[in-house]
């Protein structure tokens, strides 16, 4: 088999590559996941994901002239915002990701709390970005064009997840000053600071070592329609793939699979090669010196293939003051599987930063 053809068939799952339809397209295959999704109980049913109306929409001009889409949530009961909560999305997936998160926190009244959520470029609503300008340092500086235009003074609280965490981290490492003026906390979730190569897939498709995945990148280029069509002829197949790498349960919420299906399919092919090399070559080990005057949550799921645990604690061990939270059984998408844990150590990280701490958990389950 060829490498771009292997390549593409495990990538199907994880970011979208998929030429699993062609190698692995069984009408039998897609019957059975058909059917395992239709008799699966969905707690999340009647649950609107990913369509939350939001406050305003916007656009800002990264540094460079990429449009970034972004979105501002006011607190719901119309009350005055303490601070400002920034949410990162990761690679391939879109600030849909915060569903959760973004529908609880605007509930918040101890303290109330402002939203900003945004697309990373070439994601989601956010404009095409060059191969060149596809890096992690560059998804910094779109941070601080984001922060600049929407949240120009005010205290921070900063959330990442996977990607977004790394581009906090960028951040730092560009402006460490602000991490020391206003930037009060940094939640970095299933993320990691390096080394991302050395994941739990078998030759890691995020290696810039990995030929298979730099010979899928060169027939992106050189076949888009081909590529893509490939891809989404993996139907049921690529699902469940998802299902597998992203999710530690595999009696996850189909709905919650959809929506990362979804976010996935919404990203091309070319923009998911641009970031393989910035996501290979990432380390940023150094930059976490300046967290270090901030409260800093870790959390990570001890079933995540894509970033493990072990992620999570080589930054906890570089920040000894961080809390680090292991979420039992979860995988990647984390902030959607167990989105009640996500969402509290947020709020107690938003109430650890904001004046007038008080106490009090799970008070979404209330509102």
């Amino acid at each position: 088999m060829r490498p771009w053809v292997k390549a593409a068939g495990v990538t199907g799952g994880v970011v979208g590559a998929a030429a699993t339809g062609l190698v692995l397209g069984a009408a039998a295959q897609n019957a059975r996941i058909a059917r395992q999704r239709r008799d699966t109980d969905d707690p999340h049913e009647d649950e609107p994901l990913g369509q939350l109306r939001p406050s305003r929409e916007c656009t800002v001009a990264a540094d460079d002239g990429v449009p970034i889409a972004c979105e501002e949530v006011d607190p719901e009961d119309g009350g005055r915002p303490v601070l400002t909560v920034v949410l990162v999305h990761g690679f391939v997936l879109d600030r849909r990701c915060w569903h959760f998160q973004r529908r609880d926190l605007a509930k918040m009244i101890d303290p109330r709390v402002r939203l900003v959520l945004y697309d990373q470029r070439s994601h989601g609503r956010s404009g095409r970005a060059t191969a060149e300008s596809s890096t992690i340092e560059q998804l910094g500086h779109d941070l601080d064009s984001v922060l600049r235009a929407l949240v120009p003074k005010g205290p921070l609280v900063l959330a990442g997840h996977s990607m977004g965490g790394m581009t906090i981290m960028a951040l730092a490492e560009q402006q460490p000053e602000l991490f020391i003026e206003r930037v009060r906390g940094v939640a970095l979730i299933g993320t990691s600071a390096g080394d991302v190569g050395a994941s739990g897939l078998p030759r890691p498709l995020l290696s810039r070592h990995n030929p298979a995945t730099r010979g899928l990148g060169l027939l992106a280029n050189w076949q888009p329609s081909l590529v893509e069509w490939a891809r989404k002829a993996g139907g049921h197949i690529t699902w469940s793939a998802i299902r597998r790498l992203a999710f530690g349960d595999r009696a996850v919420s189909p709905k919650l699979v959809d929506l990362m299906d979804t976010m996935i399919d919404g990203t091309s092919l070319a923009a998911i090669t641009d970031f393989v090399r910035t996501l290979g070559s990432h380390n940023r080990y150094a930059a976490l010196a300046g967290l270090r005057h901030c409260k800093v949550l870790v959390l990570s799921g001890d079933a995540d293939k894509l970033t493990p645990f072990r992620h999570a604690e080589a930054i906890a061990a570089e920040l000894p003051d961080a809390e680090l939270v292991r979420a039992e059984g979860a995988g990647h998408m984390v902030m959607l599987e167990q989105a009640d844990l996500v969402t509290e150590r947020l709020v107690e990280l938003v109430r650890s930063c904001a004046d007038g701490e008080t106490t009090g958990r799970r008070w979404w389950k209330r509102a």
